[in-house]
């Protein structure tokens, strides 16, 4: 597997990102002005994660999702890796990332990569998002924050 940043004349590839954050209006907000980064396995883009800058020495991982076939492969803790890795040779010191209360594979993952939770955005996803959605069973309403220095 290959991860590359995405080049400027390819698309992103949204059936990935909107598996992560349903609200195709977001996605496209935080894709401008960040940095998206894709992994590939026979060509084929099979994952990806797009970092954006939130202060001189602070980055979030905005959105990260991994082909549904290929889950259960490590992939996602691979695509965390580089992140961490990108942004710490870009001078980054502290690094966020934020998940539905809901999403419960997410937050252990993010756990396993040395984040810690940071705080609860209570209602997030009330306010921002026009439908209720579900994950595990779940109402997805808050969000998680979780944040680990690199």
């Amino acid at each position: 597997m290959k991860i590359r940043e995405l080049l400027a004349d390819e698309s992103p590839p949204m059936h990935l990102l909107l598996l992560a954050d349903p609200s195709r209006e977001l996605v496209k907000a935080y894709l401008e002005s960040g940095t998206c980064f894709v992994a590939e396995m026979d060509k084929r883009i099979i994952g990806v994660y797009v970092l954006l800058q939130k202060g001189p020495e602070l980055i979030e991982i905005m959105n990260i999702a991994v082909d549904e076939r290929h889950h259960g492969r490590g992939i996602g803790r691979q695509l965390i890796g580089h992140a961490i890795s990108y942004a710490r040779e870009q001078g980054y010191k502290m690094m966020e990332i934020g998940t539905g209360n809901s999403s419960i594979g997410q937050l252990a993952l993010y756990q396993k990569c040395g984040f810690r939770m940071i705080g609860i955005d209570r209602d997030f996803f009330n306010r921002h998002y026009s439908e209720a959605f579900y994950e595990n069973g779940i109402q997805c309403q808050d969000m998680v924050r979780l944040s680990r220095s690199i």
